[in-house]
């Protein structure tokens, strides 16, 4: 004989949308590296600052990190068929805000140096990844970037990194200052 299963339907109550603004907000709380993300030969080159970075596997070594799909590093990153994840030092704070905009600074405006494919380094990171495009998947109003490093390298051991936590940039050991004493940050 075979058991009746009995089953109570639930009323589904219709979720609101996400305010975008909230979104950005608590994701804010999360305070994350800056880096700068290069590409591209001399005479066609861009750089955007990201701190949607993360590593992804060891074996194969794979990085990833988000970009606008209307970003003016897509094409010449497509182009290239490369990219460097530059990570600053908090004193680079007004070249990851020059990146940051619209209307970028120009790689060439910044010190910088060239990987044998020809990728821009910017020469006062903290450290650097140089990477082969593997992939782009979409991601609502972004795609996330996927590459494979062929290179790491280490310029500034003894640096501070910069971070970003509640829309702003931080040197790391002056915003742990500012938790523990209490100050308020946003």
């Amino acid at each position: 004989m075979t058991a009746i299963q009995h089953f109570t339907q639930k009323r589904v109550v219709p979720r609101l949308p996400v305010d975008s603004t909230a979104l950005r907000e608590a994701c804010g709380a999360f305070a994350t590296g800056v880096t700068v993300i290069t590409t591209g030969a001399p005479g066609d080159s861009a750089g955007t600052t990201v701190n949607s970075f993360t590593s992804v596997s060891l074996e194969p070594p794979l990085v990833l990190f988000c970009l606008h799909r209307d970003s003016r590093l897509a094409p010449v990153l497509r182009r290239s068929g490369g990219f460097v994840v530059n990570f600053l030092t908090h004193r680079q704070q007004e070249l990851a805000w020059a990146f940051a905009g619209r209307e970028t600074a120009r790689l060439e405006d910044a010190p910088h140096e060239r990987t044998a494919e020809g990728l821009p380094i910017l020469q006062e990171a903290l450290g650097f990844l140089v990477c082969r495009l593997v992939d782009e998947y979409g991601g609502g109003d972004h795609s996330i970037v996927v590459g494979e490093v062929l290179e790491v390298g280490a310029h500034r051991r003894d640096e501070e990194p910069l971070v970003f936590f509640r829309g702003s940039m931080h040197v790391l050991e002056e915003l742990v200052q500012q938790e523990l004493a209490g100050e308020d940050l946003g």
